[in-house]
């Protein structure tokens, strides 16, 4: 099944503002993302308190220690919520 992908205006303004070595990081990890977002490379878990509230699965991937990108999944669609630091949890 081949995945489809979508990231919301939050996410593409986030990534924008970033510095450019994050964005190389972001676009390094991309690359193991696109095949598959759960590849033991990318770190990429289940945010518990996230997917209560929201009533879907919502997933952190790791892209450096303290950044991380949000996404959720339906079906074949992989849908990047935003990125950021560790504050995004709160």
């Amino acid at each position: 099944m081949a995945l489809k992908f979508k990231a919301s205006e939050t996410f593409w303004k986030r990534f924008y503002a970033l510095a450019p070595d994050q964005k190389e990081s972001v676009r390094k990890k991309w690359e193991i993302f696109k095949e598959n977002p759960f590849d033991p490379r990318l770190g990429t878990h289940m945010i518990n308190r996230f997917s209560s509230v929201v009533g879907s699965s919502i997933f952190s991937v790791v892209i450096e220690a303290n950044l991380r990108v949000l996404f959720s999944r339906d079906r074949d669609v992989i849908y990047t919520i935003t990125i950021g630091t560790h504050d995004l949890y709160k």
